[in-house]
């Protein structure tokens, strides 16, 4: 079983997120999923995907965009901060009802539908993240949980380590 993060017996969480610099200022609007739907809602929902830890937050980014995507465009590091752990409500993977929700594919109607209803219930969730499972991504409706400036820990401009995009032989 994928462990929980040490971070849910502190005080506050910090969930992480990378977006493209143009879209810095309306990272916690759930835009791009209110257009397209994710694996944890359906399209219409303005879900907001972040990571507990910055790693996990890249590589949720580079599995949809690629490592060049990430060298060559501008992207900025946010960090959020969640004061009151008490409410996440974490999701463990024997709390999906389809093991096959949690391995990399193409979301199912009933896995959106899912998480639409967790996102209803719950101001936060933790889920095991599909791209490093050992890491968790917490998501937020933007409807319902709207981030306050005071929570917004740091915006920084993201530098790709140059070795994950090298020339070609």
């Amino acid at each position: 079983m994928t462990p929980l993060p040490h971070t849910l017996t502190g005080k506050k969480v910090v969930a992480w997120r990378l977006d493209q610099e143009i879209f810095a200022s309306t990272w916690a609007s759930g835009e791009g999923a209110f257009r397209v739907g994710g694996r944890w809602n359906s399209k219409g929902r303005r879900a907001v995907y972040c990571a507990i830890d910055p790693s996990t937050a890249i590589l949720e980014v580079a599995v949809h965009k690629g490592f060049k995507a990430l060298d060559t465009v501008p992207h900025v590091l946010t960090a959020l901060e969640v004061a009151t752990p008490d409410r996440i409500h974490v999701v463990k993977p024997e709390d999906v009802p389809n093991p096959n929700w949690l391995y990399p594919g193409i979301p199912s109607a009933g896995q959106q539908q899912f998480g639409d209803t967790l996102l209803d219930q719950h101001d936060y969730i933790l889920l095991p993240s599909v791209v490093s499972r050992h890491s968790w991504n917490l998501i937020f409706d933007a409807s319902r949980v709207a981030p306050t400036p005071g929570q917004t820990l740091l915006q920084e401009r993201f530098a790709l380590d140059p070795r994950l995009h090298p020339p070609l032989q």
